[in-house]
């Protein structure tokens, strides 16, 4: 079902509860994720390590969309 807006009305954007020092629980976490793999592929020194980070990363994509 649609949603109609009257001429006044404004539609309201997705993410609007996202408010306050640092968003939700779960934002915190996948910020955190993201900069340890950052960390953990600056410091990386062999090849085999990078299979492993592509593939967290990719699942890390997969959910924010």
């Amino acid at each position: 079902m649609v949603q109609r807006l009257k001429r006044w009305e404004s539609p309201r954007y997705q993410g609007r509860n996202i408010k306050g020092r640092g968003g939700n629980a779960r934002l915190r976490q996948v910020k955190k994720q993201q900069q340890q793999l950052r960390k953990n592929l600056k410091n990386q020194e062999s090849g085999n390590q990078g299979s492993h980070f592509l593939f967290f990363y990719k699942t890390l994509i997969e959910l924010d969309t």
